[in-house]
């Protein structure tokens, strides 16, 4: 199954891509996309700390809707997005 992740900010950075397409077995979850993510090559942009860094400050939405059950499976066509910690005010 195919799953769509897109990272914003600082994940963005530490992934060197906005969107990515990724092909994962039927049954997994969002707590195994993102050891998959983790264990990944890829192309930081300069001075960006590793993804796997990252992804532990992160929240995660599902389809838009917040994540709060990392182990619930995931299903062919969802949209994973990848939420750095926003400052301001």
């Amino acid at each position: 199954m195919v799953i769509t992740v897109r990272y914003y900010a600082a994940a963005c950075a530490a992934a060197g891509v906005e969107t990515e397409k990724l092909d994962v077995p039927e049954g997994a979850t969002l707590s195994s996309v993102l050891e998959l993510l983790k264990d990944g090559e890829r192309q930081a942009e300069a001075g960006s700390p590793p993804l796997a860094d990252v992804l532990r400050r992160c929240s995660f939405l599902v389809n838009e809707i917040a994540a709060k059950d990392r182990d619930r499976p995931l299903a062919d066509g969802d949209l994973v997005d990848v939420l750095p910690p926003f400052a301001g005010g």
